[in-house]
């Protein structure tokens, strides 16, 4: 009766005097800078558009080693298959252990049946995570495997995205946060780039295939418009370079090509400087919760249901036995 009476809102007071708890947000960043954080980022697309580029100048780290061209009469390399890398990187105290998982090019081959199952596969990190989950015995601090983001690169053709783009698209979405680019935008004119955008989010739209970022109840209006905000800039029109030009007298990290210099950083030229903002400055703690909170939880969800119904048939099935 007594429990029936207390309010579901309690009332806010404010102490009489200083009590102290305020401090636990030092507390709690003093654990987690001592444990440092962590971050699982897979590469997506055909083989050529520049994925592991761009992974460096995110990070503005040689990271990964680049597979284009080197000289003009040498064919570029591929990645033959998964490869994973861990780095960590240190910025103002705080320590980044980046994972990346750089995946081989799909679509290359005559029949492409099947291509995409392996890193399919890999995204979906759900089922080691719960297996190490339920064991009786775990580990204080389970190794996150499970991938944060998945940046999928789109060929820039200014055509449309081809059939077997939106076949991995569609599986991948089920299983990992999936942010479009652009590769090579400057392959395009702007023109030609904001009608490419245009009908790449349309047959997105279509397929009805979601990407992040996602709402949530606990967003405030100000996430919210940014949200919205981001959502109408998808797929971000990128160009990665490692390499320096002297532009006014100072180096920036810049691509040249046949009509002048393109600045990796200057919002004129491409959409880098919004995709490392919304990477890394606004979204990478949210990316890695909704990982946790949506994505593995529905996929635990379903593994415990299908678990116990499985557990229910086996039950019935001895008692019609022993009957």
């Amino acid at each position: 009766m007594a429990a029936s009476m207390v309010s579901s809102q309690p009332e806010e007071i404010s102490a009489a005097q200083y009590v102290g708890f305020d401090s636990i947000t030092r507390q709690i960043e003093h654990k987690l800078l001592k444990r440092g954080f962590q971050f699982n980022v897979m590469v997506v697309g055909q083989t050529g558009l520049g994925k592991s580029t761009l992974i460096n100048t995110l990070f503005a780290s040689h990271l990964i080693d680049s597979k284009g061209r080197t000289e003009i009469d040498t064919q570029p390399k591929q990645t033959t298959e998964i490869h994973a890398l861990s780095h960590v990187i240190v910025e103002n105290g705080v320590r980044l252990k980046l994972n990346i998982i750089d995946t081989p090019g799909y679509g290359d081959n005559v029949n492409n049946e099947g291509c995409w199952d392996p890193i399919v596969k890999y995204a979906n990190q759900h089922s080691a995570y719960l297996r190490k989950e339920l064991t009786a015995m775990r580990d204080r601090f389970i190794p996150d495997t499970r991938i944060h983001c998945c940046l999928f690169f789109i060929n820039p053709t200014g055509h449309t995205l081809k059939p077997i783009d939106i076949v991995v698209l569609k599986k991948l979405a089920e299983v990992v946060n999936v942010v479009p680019v652009i590769a090579k935008s400057d392959s395009l004119t702007l023109e030609e780039r904001a009608i490419f955008k245009q009908r790449v989010m349309a047959e997105l739209q279509f397929n009805q295939i979601r990407l992040y970022p996602f709402d949530a109840d606990e967003l405030d209006e100000e996430e919210l418009q940014l949200n919205e905000r981001i959502r109408d800039m998808l797929p971000f029109a990128i160009v990665g370079s490692e390499k320096s030009v002297i532009i006014d007298g100072k180096p920036v990290r810049a691509r040249k090509n046949r009509w002048g210099v393109i600045n990796v950083e200057d919002e004129n030229h491409c959409e880098f400087i919004y995709l490392r903002n919304f990477l890394t400055r606004t979204h990478l703690q949210d990316l890695i919760e909704t990982t946790a909170q949506i994505h593995y939880e529905s996929f635990r969800s379903k593994q415990l249901l299908a678990l116990k119904e499985s557990s229910a048939k086996n039950q019935q099935s001895a008692a019609t036995a022993s009957a």
